[in-house]
């Protein structure tokens, strides 16, 4: 058979233990505190989190911050912190969850931006996101999305990034 279908719906109370508990299972640094603000900044309004789950398990999630802190961005909403878990990869749960939170930003915004990581772990979400149409802002080289004067070394961390923008049909 085809599979279960997966469901994406808003971050909920009881989520964060149960994020935190399958990123650890990684190696993965994200803990119970992290996915707690996640809710309270969802509550205030802050950020929206999308989180897809497959026959009410866990499967992945996508942020929406509404106010970016990337200056340059000047107001435009980014999709941040954006994760499907290993074992779900490949199923088009990444893509639902990125039309979702761009069908989210559309809503407000013409234009969504994103920062993506440098090193190879980032590979796939970097080919996705440029097959997405999103853009590379042209400010080069960010690491605590400060940008990097030329000859200047850095960490290849996930600090590392560049910032990318999409324009949003509507």
């Amino acid at each position: 058979m085809g599979g279960s279908e997966y469901v994406i719906r808003a971050l909920r109370d009881d989520d964060p233990e149960v994020i935190s508990a399958a990123m650890t299972a990684l190696g993965w640094d994200k803990p119970v505190s992290q996915y707690e603000k996640y809710v309270a900044q969802q509550r205030a309004g802050q950020r929206s989190v999308l989180v897809a789950t497959i026959d009410d398990e866990y499967a992945g999630y996508v942020t929406v911050w509404w106010e970016s802190p990337y200056e340059p961005f000047n107001g435009i909403p980014e999709i941040q912190d954006f994760n499907v878990l290993p074992k779900f990869r490949r199923r088009g749960i990444g893509t639902g969850l990125m039309d979702a939170a761009e069908a989210l930003v559309a809503e407000r915004s013409k234009v969504v931006g994103i920062g993506v990581g440098l090193y190879a772990d980032y590979g796939t979400a970097q080919r996705m996101y440029v097959r997405r149409g999103y853009i590379p802002d042209g400010r080069g080289l960010l690491y605590k999305l400060q940008q990097i004067p030329p000859g200047e070394m850095v960490r290849n961390d996930d600090d590392a990034t560049l910032m990318f923008t999409k324009s949003l049909p509507g």
